[in-house]
């Protein structure tokens, strides 16, 4: 069994190829086999599993894992990574990708210099705002900016979905923020997010500018989440604070986000960058996964 691993614009993921290699003897479930994977003690560590898999309907098809082993609609910076990954791997020639997921279908458009991916512009769909359909414990039809007390602090928190779960807080300064402490509180305050929640605490610097850092669902501090610079516009817009187009920045770098006022739908665009890449050829058990080589090195 091989699988590659790869960081992408602040989140890392394993990709596993399921066009290319049959998984029908796999000892484990996809859902073991995702917590594994994302388990750092063995180090492979990742924020979540990705399958490759054929499509009738797209260039591919994409299974989502988080870290828990549960199965996502949709990630934005898993969408991202995993079309340079595909494109890298010559599993497709083309600069335009559809990808289906749970949650649609998504396209990319790859920018393309001395034969690598340099820059995606992907379409991630639209926002879901319905309280009807995110999984928040409330009577109100659009959970935007309600106030929340978490911890010792009150925070107007906004939930937003692409079919996985985010909300998002504003605050004065990101920097000076203790996420390691107000992100789990928030993530496990299961009352109002019974099925836990990303985290994304955002800090305005103009209408046009927004810093964000991120708490993920299972996984904890990231240095970079396409879905969560989405949710920090999509929730500046609707409280008037930033506009539709907006430079997102977060550790891993800044993302380009727009929310088409006519389509509905969230576009973000950046740079598409490997940090590291190895692949494992062993078995998929605690072991072997130690056993990881970097790509250059095969």
């Amino acid at each position: 069994m091989r699988f590659t691993k790869m960081q992408a614009f602040g989140n890392d993921y394993v990709y596993i190829d399921a066009v290319h290699q049959k998984l029908e003897e796999l000892p484990l479930s996809l859902s073991a086999l995702a917590r594994l994977v994302s388990n750092r003690h063995f180090g492979v560590g990742s924020d979540g599993m990705v399958l490759i898999c054929p499509s009738e309907k797209a260039d591919f098809r994409m299974r989502i894992f988080n870290p828990d082993g549960t199965e996502a609609e949709m990630c934005g910076n898993a969408i991202r990574s995993v079309g340079k990954y595909v494109y890298d791997h010559k599993l497709t020639s083309q600069t335009e990708v559809i990808i289906e997921t749970l949650g649609g279908l998504k396209n990319l458009k790859l920018s393309v210099q001395d034969g690598l991916v340099s820059n995606i512009r992907a379409d991630i769909g639209e926002p879901g705002l319905s309280a009807e359909k995110i999984p928040v414990a409330t009577s109100l039809s659009e959970f935007i900016e309600q106030p929340v007390k978490v911890l010792d602090r009150t925070l107007f928190v906004t939930a937003v979905s692409w079919g996985n779960p985010h909300c998002v807080a504003y605050v004065d300064s990101v920097k000076d923020l203790d996420v390691d402490k107000y992100g789990p509180a928030l993530e496990y305050m299961t009352s109002l997010f019974p099925n836990k929640t990303n985290v994304t605490f955002a800090e305005l610097v103009n209408r046009d500018y927004i810093k964000i850092r991120e708490w993920e669902r299972g996984t904890g501090e990231t240095i970079g989440c396409g879905t969560g610079c989405a949710t920090a516009v999509v929730a500046g817009v609707l409280t008037d604070r930033c506009n539709r187009h907006v430079t997102v920045e977060q550790i891993g770098g800044t993302l380009d986000i727009e929310w088409d006022k006519e389509t509905n739908r969230l576009i973000m665009e950046g740079p598409s960058h490997t940090v590291f890449e190895g692949e494992i050829e062993d078995e998929l058990l605690p072991a072997a996964a130690g056993r990881i080589r970097r790509k250059e090195d095969l």
